[in-house]
């Protein structure tokens, strides 16, 4: 379904209306500053040209820093049921657009696609200044998780829920305060969990890992960020001071500059 919806996108204008449409409905739910992963194989294999969707997202963000006033950064993520070779054509593709991408990025089928398989283009990447997230330990196992921290060295784990498998994990994660980026909604969506209720989000915060709430891709699960903390208020009756926590976790695993985290922290926690 994400792939068939992603053949109406064909100009320059479209993936302005599509970036511009985002980030309007992160300005009505108060988000000031949101990091974006988009798939560049999804269209440049369809015969999109990069600069298609590189200009039309570069005008809907200025507009939104401009007339929103929100922060944003884009990570390019590369499709991991993609061999390698194409992931390292995208990095090389991308070129003209360095500046515009703050990170690289994992995701797609995670079975069968470990993060070794990108061991190479993740070095290539890190050595070009980049920031590396990667999807892991989702769908598979806490062994994933693993290979994106010692392999491809990532600074930020992607959803991360089956870490709680291995407690090794776990004491690494919570000591080196690696960065989860959980997805409530998608989880239940996705069949990870079977009801929210069931989610182990408030487990891995108790436990002093830093974890944060996250929307995946909002318009296929269900819900922005709001509703993804709405929907844990209901099912897992969140505290105030969790909230509080959960928001200032994701401002602490941002990439933003230190003194802007600060800033925005001590806001939320004043």
């Amino acid at each position: 379904l994400y792939y068939q919806g992603a053949n109406v996108l064909l100009d320059e204008d479209d993936f302005y209306q599509l970036m511009w449409a985002y980030l309007t409905k992160c300005a009505e739910q108060h988000v000031v500053h949101t990091e974006i992963m988009f798939d560049p194989q999804t269209h440049t294999e369809r015969g999109i040209d990069f600069s298609v969707f590189m200009v039309g997202f570069a005008r809907a963000i200025e507009q939104a820093k401009a007339q929103l006033g929100i922060s944003v950064y884009l990570i390019m993520s590369f499709l991991r049921h993609l061999d390698e070779a194409s992931a390292i054509d995208t990095l090389v593709a991308a070129k003209p657009y360095y500046s515009m991408i703050k990170a690289v990025g994992l995701d797609s089928s995670e079975l069968g696609n470990p993060p070794e398989k990108f061991k190479k283009v993740f070095a290539q990447a890190k050595a070009l200044g980049f920031k590396l997230v990667a999807h892991a330990g989702e769908e598979g196992p806490p062994e994933y998780i693993w290979q994106a921290l010692q392999i491809l060295n990532v600074d930020r784990i992607d959803h991360g829920v089956r870490s709680q498998e291995d407690p090794v994990l776990m004491e690494y994660l919570r000591d080196k305060q690696i960065p989860l980026t959980v997805c409530p909604l998608s989880n239940v969506k996705l069949c990870v969990v079977d009801d929210l209720v069931e989610h182990n989000i408030l487990a891995l915060l108790a436990q002093g890992l830093l974890v944060t709430v996250n929307s995946d891709d909002p318009s296929y699960f269900g819900g922005y960020m709001n509703e993804n903390f709405i929907a844990l208020l209901d099912k897992l009756n969140l505290t105030r001071a969790e909230i509080v926590q959960l928001i200032s976790n994701s401002l602490q695993a941002s990439f933003l500059p230190e003194a802007d985290k600060r800033e925005w922290i001590e806001k939320i926690q004043g």
